[in-house]
């Protein structure tokens, strides 16, 4: 322990020192020495394995937290480590299941498609056809991937979460536990580290993703094979597409990328604000367009929840970026938890205002992201302690603008937003549940109007 505990700050400490000349030995601007500390931490959680680098892919979805550009280096973190040997892929599968793959399945790759720091993916088909929790059945000879937990990977991601945590006390009684707080930070990786390591999440999540959307011919999500699947193994459909990098391939193809844009900036939205369940991990690799015409969501390891109550209060925040209304902004962000002292309202006020007033772009069409990750930024500036939901919900929404963008450059992710978010509140205010509560101050208010 006291080993790896040397390891882990011996190359923090060199990566650290590497970067001094970049920065100016601290006399650089300050944007380019937060960019010089920034790779050299992403360069050090590369090196430390699978425990830091999935801390490195949660550090990328807090920019409520961390700098811009350490949450822009950290998303370039490379997730890909030397794939083990299928001999024990192997093992894993057998001892979960008392068989070999090629009892199993009709077919097992033994060369994988990926090899991550959790877990590696190989391709089979299905020996047998297999009716999945929703969706149409997968034909016997059917293409599968099977994602397998690494053998050894759990018990060395905790030992080294055990080590990250003793560090973290220390950092905590530092200055720089001022802008974040690193024991927080700690729970929140262990509770989505718990879920990554057990697939049967995942699986779970997708068959409710795919139930949510059952009306929805552009939008897919893999079905499950639970027949052949267990908390180390989850095995599911097989999806061809391209990925984002890959677009003009498929627009070659006929893949109509516009409207697939919006289509899925509303597939968003309503699972954010109608299911209150969404992917909260869209980057390239976890997000197809594909030849049928439709967009495939992957990899549902980082998700987030709201409540009936939060898919509200984050509605009228959307609302307030439509209608450009900073103290509607405001209103409903504290009843998310965004507190902002009384002496910093004005200040925070005027910041918001400027900020919703910046968000259209030469061409015309706004921008989400200059708002949301600039109104993150601005609390962080007076103080203001922002929950984790909040933030990971507004990056989301950032990171499906340029997912739409990506799509088709001259997407209007606001106006795309408008009619949806209208909607919604109109249904909300015919609520009966809502009406009653509202009655009383609605009869308050026309009796001062009679008697004044």
């Amino acid at each position: 322990m006291a080993s790896r505990t040397s390891t882990i700050v011996w190359t923090t400490t060199r990566h650290l020192l590497a970067a001094l000349p970049r920065a100016r030995f601290g006399l650089a601007p300050a944007a380019v020495r937060r960019a010089a500390w920034a790779r050299a931490f992403r360069l050090s959680f590369e090196k430390l394995g699978p425990a830091f680098v999935k801390l490195g892919q949660l550090i990328s979805v807090r920019p409520d937290e961390f700098s811009e550009q350490l949450v822009a280096e950290m998303r370039s973190m490379q997730d890909a480590v030397p794939a083990l040997p299928v001999s024990a892929i192997r093992a894993v599968i057998e001892a979960d299941f008392g068989a070999a793959p090629e009892e199993l399945f009709a077919t097992f790759e033994d060369t994988p498609l990926a090899s991550a720091s959790i877990a590696q993916v190989h391709r089979a088909t299905l020996a047998a056809p297999y009716r999945p929790v929703w969706g149409e059945v997968l034909p016997a000879g059917g293409d599968v991937v099977v994602k397998v937990v690494r053998p050894g990977a759990a018990g060395s991601i905790r030992a080294d979460l055990a080590i990250a945590r003793r560090l973290a006390e220390r950092i905590a009684r530092t200055r720089i536990a001022r802008r974040f707080d690193p024991l927080a930070l700690l729970d929140e990786f262990a509770e989505t580290l718990d879920r990554e390591l057990d697939l049967r999440q995942e699986g779970r999540f997708a068959d409710r993703f795919r139930f949510d959307f059952r009306d929805d011919e552009k939008v897919v999500a893999p079905r499950i094979v639970w027949s052949r699947s267990t908390s180390r193994v989850l095995t599911m459909e097989f999806i061809r597409g391209w990925r984002l990098t890959g677009l003009e391939e498929a627009r070659a193809a006929g893949v109509d990328c516009f409207g697939l844009a919006v289509h899925g900036a509303t597939a968003f939205m309503r699972q954010v604000f109608v299911y209150g369940r969404y992917h909260a991990d869209l980057h390239p690799a976890n997000i197809f367009v594909t030849p049928e015409n439709t967009i495939a969501y992957l990899d549902f390891g980082i998700v987030g929840y709201l409540t009936p109550e939060e898919r509200m209060n984050i509605t009228q925040v959307m609302a307030a970026l439509v209608y450009r209304d900073p103290e509607r902004a405001l209103t409903y962000s504290a009843r998310l938890g965004v507190h902002v002292p009384p002496e910093h309202i004005d200040a925070v006020r005027e910041g918001l205002g400027a900020l919703l007033d910046g968000t259209t772009r030469p061409d015309g069409t706004r921008d989400f992201a200059h708002f949301g990750l600039g109104f993150l930024r601005l609390l962080g500036e007076h103080g203001v302690k922002i929950p984790s939901g909040y933030g990971l919900l507004i990056k989301s929404l950032a990171t499906v603008e340029g997912v739409a963008r990506a799509l088709y450059p001259e997407i209007d992710i606001v106006a795309a937003a408008q009619p949806f978010t209208t909607r919604v509140l109109g249904q909300a205010m015919g609520d009966p549940a809502r009406l009653k509560e509202r009655m009383p101050a609605a009869v308050r208010a026309a009796l001062r109007e009679l008697v004044a």
